[in-house]
């Protein structure tokens, strides 16, 4: 029979779907998380649910969140921020990303605030503010190292005179991206602070009030308070997944993602037969192996071919063979046992063993975030514990 639910958790939502490969969030981790970090970092919370909230689902995940008092929430494209206007998220919403000419007055239209990065984006929103006879709220973007949108710091007192001087546009935020913050030895985030604070330094000096200041992303908020200012932008610590193995668990994080799946298939191979696409793996002895339905087409990584493990009945076993689009085998070694529909734990917890989403980031020779935000839509979702309707 297949195993049950966690009897802790209260299913609160869950897509139908009778595929017995799915993600589990729980979201009672991510109150949690979202309380952590902010009473860590003393400061309002910017909750990052972009890309798919890290593979945990969207629009639940920001329901939650806000349901929990996050403070802001942000993502990457206009597209998300209006697929949660449209489920009813009404907290403020900063989209991170640069924007494109034609979409602005979407950004308008649904209550989005805008990153704006250049001189000339910003006249682009400010023309399609005037059109809409609406002013727009945005940030200003600042480069302070990782030279991908936004003005140089050295070169940004212009740019904040022309946009605290605009008729159009309502200056909420000012921020700026750490690039290296997951490692807490690193020397620059010193610097992109230092670069960070003498750009806002010409606010007063124009005679006008400092905008909301805000620069820490997760291994900000983990290892470097002197970023925390404002307010903070934790991504995948939200999440309860460090960033990097360098960073230090300097808050008490729970993971909210379990993958899970289930025995489909049981077979002895014999000696010397190889299992798999390319005949990479062939046992030394008579051995039993199971298949699990999950694969790379549901964005299970084909790097952990012979790489990763999973849980069965509590105990870890290997992946032999390539990784399918759709399925991939496991070894239980000669003497293991396993059923049809027994559970298969890819990341997360079976008694007292577990796999962290860090290790299976490790295997693949990745970095956790690629693990999580690959994890597609073809895997249905279940969301467990919180408020009921929250999700």
């Amino acid at each position: 029979m297949p195993n049950p639910e966690p009897a802790a958790l209260s299913r609160v939502h869950a897509e139908a779907s009778d595929r017995p490969t799915r993600i589990r969030v729980d979201l009672d981790a991510l109150a949690h998380n979202l309380h952590a970090l902010r009473a860590h970092a003393g400061v309002p919370v910017m909750g990052i649910v972009k890309a798919n909230a890290y593979g945990h689902g969207l629009v639940p995940v920001a329901r939650h969140l806000q349901a929990q008092g996050v403070d802001q929430l942000g993502v990457a494209f206009v597209e998300e921020g209006v697929a949660l206007r449209e489920a009813g998220v009404t907290v403020p919403i900063l989209v991170l990303g640069g924007i494109h000419a034609p979409q602005v007055t979407r950004f308008i239209e649904h209550d989005l605030e805008i990153t704006v990065s250049s001189p000339a984006k910003l006249r682009q929103v400010e023309a399609a503010a005037e059109a809409l006879g609406r002013k727009a709220v945005i940030h200003l973007k600042i480069d302070t190292g990782m030279e991908r949108i936004g003005v140089h710091s050295e070169n940004a007192g212009p740019f904040i005179e022309a946009a605290v001087g605009s008729r159009w546009c309502t200056v909420k935020g000012v921020y700026s991206h750490l690039a290296c913050a997951d490692d807490p030895a690193s020397p620059m985030t010193a610097l992109q602070l230092e670069r960070f604070l003498d750009a806002c330094a010409h606010f007063p000096r124009i005679g006008a009030p400092m905008p909301l200041r805000h620069l820490a992303n997760s291994g900000g908020v983990l290892h470097f308070p002197e970023t925390h200012l404002d307010m903070v932008r934790p991504g995948i610590a939200l999440y309860g997944v460090m960033p990097d193995p360098a960073s230090h668990a300097t808050v008490d994080l729970r993971p909210a993602l379990s993958l899970v799946s289930q025995v489909v298939y049981f077979k002895v191979v014999r000696a010397g037969r190889p299992v798999s696409y390319g005949a990479t793996w062939a046992p030394g002895v008579d051995t039993r192996v199971v298949t699990v339905p999950i694969g790379y087409g549901d964005g299970y990584p084909r790097a952990l071919s012979s790489r990763g493990e999973v849980l069965i009945r509590g105990e870890r076993h290997p992946i032999v063979g390539r990784v399918c689009m759709d399925q991939f085998m496991v070894d239980l070694g000669p003497g293991g046992t396993a059923y049809n529909e027994d559970e298969v734990v890819l990341i997360g917890r079976q008694g007292d063993a577990a796999i962290a989403c860090e290790a299976v980031a490790q295997a693949a020779g990745t970095i956790p975030y690629e693990i999580l935000t690959g994890l597609n839509d073809r895997i249905p979702r279940e969301y467990l514990g919180g408020t009921p309707g929250a999700a």
